[in-house]
């Protein structure tokens, strides 16, 4: 299959809100092709979906695909937790608590605007997950989380659902705002002894295990 030319085909949709780029995306969709042309077995996780921007693509993709891999999705539909003290920033002072709060309907709604079948959806705080929440194995890992505790939990509870070739995504790597993103992969990194490859596209570090 023309992954590439897929791709392209969807990227010409309007995008249902700004907190991804079309960059983004595109990066998140030839990730998650690369998966599937590998044969690697295992779910695609997003942590954080907000509207359900990325994850409409996801979907129409992992549909117009033909694969089948499925797409779960977590968000407490809250909106933003409390900072903790390594998400401290002089430059991200406009994040407060309960912002980009968006409802579980309304995330629905968005799919059923666009008629396309639901993902696996979990409305909860990535703190209160646990092992029966994940599908057996992750092939690929998108997190958006924006904050330390809420980047960092999810990879701890990933972490055995990944093997060799695995994907994991995190945005706001490198925004000023948010840098307990940052902080939080850097330490599960060093922690776990994660043998890995790192690259950076727009602020998302994209990490594929070895």
């Amino acid at each position: 299959m023309n992954y590439s030319g897929l791709i392209d085909s969807l990227l010409k949709e309007k995008l249902i809100s700004n907190q991804v780029s079309v960059i983004e995306i595109r990066e998140i969709l030839t990730e998650i092709s690369e998966v599937i042309t590998s044969g690697l077995q295992g779910a695609i996780c997003e942590f954080g979906c907000y509207a359900g921007t990325t994850s409409l693509f996801i979907s129409k993709f992992l549909e117009k695909s033909q694969t089948n891999k499925k797409l779960y999705v977590y968000d407490s539909f809250e909106g933003l937790p409390e900072k903790g003290s390594k998400d401290s920033s002089s430059v991200g002072i406009e994040f407060k608590p309960g912002e980009l709060k968006f409802s579980k309907k309304d995330f629905i709604n968005n799919y059923k605007k666009a008629r396309v079948r639901l993902p696996i959806i979990n409305k909860s705080w990535f703190s209160d997950l646990r092992d029966a929440d994940l599908p057996p194995k992750v092939a690929l890992a998108f997190l958006d989380g924006d904050y330390y505790s809420s980047v960092l939990d999810p990879l701890n509870l990933i972490k055995d659902e990944l093997e060799v070739g695995s994907v994991v995504i995190v945005d706001d790597y490198l925004n000023p705002k948010l840098p307990g993103a940052s902080r939080a992969l850097d330490e599960w990194v060093k922690i776990n002894k994660i043998k890995h490859k790192l690259r950076i596209v727009s602020d998302m570090a994209i990490l594929k295990l070895q």
